[in-house]
Protein backbone atom coordinates (compact mmCIF):
# COMPACT_ATOMS: atom_id res chain seq x y z
CA UNK A 1 0.00 0.00 0.00
CA UNK A 2 2.87 2.61 0.77
CA UNK A 3 2.95 5.74 2.79
CA UNK A 4 1.23 9.03 2.12
CA UNK A 5 2.30 12.65 2.47
CA UNK A 6 -0.75 15.31 4.01
CA UNK A 7 0.73 18.67 3.95
CA UNK A 8 -0.72 21.09 5.90
CA UNK A 9 -1.19 24.93 4.74
CA UNK A 10 2.53 26.04 5.40
CA UNK A 11 4.23 23.56 3.39
CA UNK A 12 1.58 23.34 1.06
CA UNK A 13 2.15 27.15 -0.01
CA UNK A 14 6.29 26.45 -0.14
CA UNK A 15 5.45 23.38 -2.59
CA UNK A 16 3.07 25.31 -4.91
CA UNK A 17 5.16 28.52 -5.28
CA UNK A 18 6.01 29.53 -8.65
CA UNK A 19 9.53 29.74 -7.32
CA UNK A 20 9.68 26.93 -4.94
CA UNK A 21 13.15 26.60 -3.59
CA UNK A 22 15.43 24.09 -4.98
CA UNK A 23 15.46 22.17 -1.88
CA UNK A 24 11.31 21.57 -1.97
CA UNK A 25 12.09 20.90 -5.93
CA UNK A 26 14.45 18.04 -5.19
CA UNK A 27 12.44 16.52 -2.26
CA UNK A 28 9.54 16.44 -4.82
CA UNK A 29 11.23 14.62 -7.31
CA UNK A 30 12.83 12.28 -4.52
CA UNK A 31 9.14 11.40 -3.62
CA UNK A 32 8.44 10.79 -7.14
CA UNK A 33 10.80 7.63 -7.39
CA UNK A 34 9.50 6.07 -3.77
CA UNK A 35 6.33 4.50 -2.64
CA UNK A 36 5.33 7.42 -1.09
CA UNK A 37 2.63 9.48 -2.38
CA UNK A 38 1.52 13.07 -1.94
CA UNK A 39 -2.33 14.14 -0.95
CA UNK A 40 -3.71 17.98 -0.48
CA UNK A 41 -6.47 17.96 2.36
CA UNK A 42 -9.07 20.20 0.92
CA UNK A 43 -9.10 21.96 4.70
CA UNK A 44 -5.15 23.12 3.62
CA UNK A 45 -6.49 23.90 -0.01
CA UNK A 46 -8.65 26.00 1.00
CA UNK A 47 -6.86 27.83 3.71
CA UNK A 48 -4.19 28.46 1.65
CA UNK A 49 -6.57 29.64 -1.32
CA UNK A 50 -7.93 32.21 0.68
CA UNK A 51 -5.07 33.79 1.41
CA UNK A 52 -3.67 33.48 -1.95
CA UNK A 53 -6.76 35.01 -3.47
CA UNK A 54 -7.30 38.09 -0.85
CA UNK A 55 -3.20 38.73 -1.44
CA UNK A 56 -4.36 38.39 -5.46
CA UNK A 57 -1.46 35.66 -6.07
CA UNK A 58 -2.55 34.23 -9.78
CA UNK A 59 0.28 32.27 -10.37
CA UNK A 60 0.19 30.85 -6.96
CA UNK A 61 -3.50 30.11 -7.43
CA UNK A 62 -3.01 28.31 -10.76
CA UNK A 63 -0.10 26.02 -9.56
CA UNK A 64 -2.62 25.46 -6.75
CA UNK A 65 -4.93 24.83 -8.58
CA UNK A 66 -2.84 21.91 -10.79
CA UNK A 67 -1.56 20.19 -7.73
CA UNK A 68 -4.76 19.73 -6.00
CA UNK A 69 -5.97 18.90 -8.94
CA UNK A 70 -3.97 15.60 -9.23
CA UNK A 71 -4.12 14.77 -5.18
CA UNK A 72 -6.93 16.36 -3.31
CA UNK A 73 -8.30 14.84 -0.62
CA UNK A 74 -12.32 16.37 -0.83
CA UNK A 75 -13.92 16.84 2.63
CA UNK A 76 -17.10 14.52 2.91
CA UNK A 77 -19.63 14.11 5.51
CA UNK A 78 -17.57 11.29 7.23
CA UNK A 79 -14.44 13.95 7.26
CA UNK A 80 -16.82 16.31 9.03
CA UNK A 81 -18.35 13.75 11.59
CA UNK A 82 -14.78 12.74 12.19
CA UNK A 83 -13.53 15.83 12.99
CA UNK A 84 -16.10 16.77 15.35
CA UNK A 85 -15.94 13.69 17.48
CA UNK A 86 -11.73 14.81 17.41
CA UNK A 87 -12.83 18.05 18.54
CA UNK A 88 -14.94 16.95 21.53
CA UNK A 89 -11.89 14.86 22.36
CA UNK A 90 -9.60 17.20 22.71
CA UNK A 91 -11.56 19.46 24.93
CA UNK A 92 -12.93 16.70 27.34
CA UNK A 93 -8.91 16.48 27.71
CA UNK A 94 -8.91 20.02 28.70
CA UNK A 95 -6.21 20.77 24.81
CA UNK A 96 -8.52 22.18 22.19
CA UNK A 97 -6.63 23.51 19.13
CA UNK A 98 -8.19 26.44 18.75
CA UNK A 99 -11.24 28.68 20.14
CA UNK A 100 -14.61 26.96 21.00
CA UNK A 101 -16.24 29.29 18.45
CA UNK A 102 -13.98 28.22 15.63
CA UNK A 103 -14.48 26.15 12.90
CA UNK A 104 -10.73 24.60 13.85
CA UNK A 105 -9.25 23.30 11.02
CA UNK A 106 -6.71 21.15 12.68
CA UNK A 107 -9.42 18.90 13.77
CA UNK A 108 -10.48 18.76 10.37
CA UNK A 109 -6.88 17.96 8.86
CA UNK A 110 -6.21 15.30 11.10
CA UNK A 111 -9.81 13.66 10.17
CA UNK A 112 -9.12 13.42 6.68
CA UNK A 113 -5.63 11.90 8.06
CA UNK A 114 -7.13 9.28 9.28
CA UNK A 115 -9.67 8.49 7.05
CA UNK A 116 -6.61 7.78 4.74
CA UNK A 117 -5.48 4.79 7.22
CA UNK A 118 -7.62 2.15 5.20
CA UNK A 119 -5.52 3.03 1.71
CA UNK A 120 -1.77 3.25 3.12
CA UNK A 121 0.90 1.59 5.56
CA UNK A 122 1.64 5.09 6.95
CA UNK A 123 -0.15 8.67 6.82
CA UNK A 124 2.56 11.25 7.57
CA UNK A 125 1.41 14.86 8.22
CA UNK A 126 3.87 17.63 7.24
CA UNK A 127 3.27 20.84 9.45
CA UNK A 128 5.06 23.22 10.99
CA UNK A 129 2.06 23.09 13.49
CA UNK A 130 3.96 20.26 15.52
CA UNK A 131 2.37 21.41 19.15
CA UNK A 132 -1.66 21.09 17.67
CA UNK A 133 -1.58 18.51 15.22
CA UNK A 134 1.06 16.37 17.44
CA UNK A 135 -2.09 15.85 19.38
CA UNK A 136 -3.37 13.40 17.06
CA UNK A 137 -0.46 11.00 16.51
CA UNK A 138 -1.77 7.39 16.65
CA UNK A 139 -0.85 4.14 15.19
CA UNK A 140 -0.32 4.72 11.56
CA UNK A 141 -0.45 8.28 12.12
CA UNK A 142 2.76 10.37 12.00
CA UNK A 143 3.53 14.31 12.14
CA UNK A 144 6.59 15.70 10.83
CA UNK A 145 8.10 19.03 11.21
CA UNK A 146 8.37 20.79 7.33
CA UNK A 147 11.68 22.30 8.16
CA UNK A 148 12.95 19.14 9.70
CA UNK A 149 11.75 17.18 6.41
CA UNK A 150 13.68 19.47 3.93
CA UNK A 151 17.00 19.53 6.47
CA UNK A 152 16.87 16.39 6.83
CA UNK A 153 16.22 15.41 3.33
CA UNK A 154 19.11 17.91 1.84
CA UNK A 155 21.84 16.59 4.49
CA UNK A 156 21.10 13.09 3.68
CA UNK A 157 21.83 13.82 -0.45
Amino acid sequence: MGNVILLDTHPLSKVTHPKAEPKVRKWLQFLQNTETSIRVPEIADYELRRELLRQGKLKSIERLNQFSEICLIPITPETMRKAAELWAWVRNQGKPTASDDSLDGDVILAAQAILQLPSFDKVIIITTNLKHISRFESEGICVADWQQTLNSFDSDR
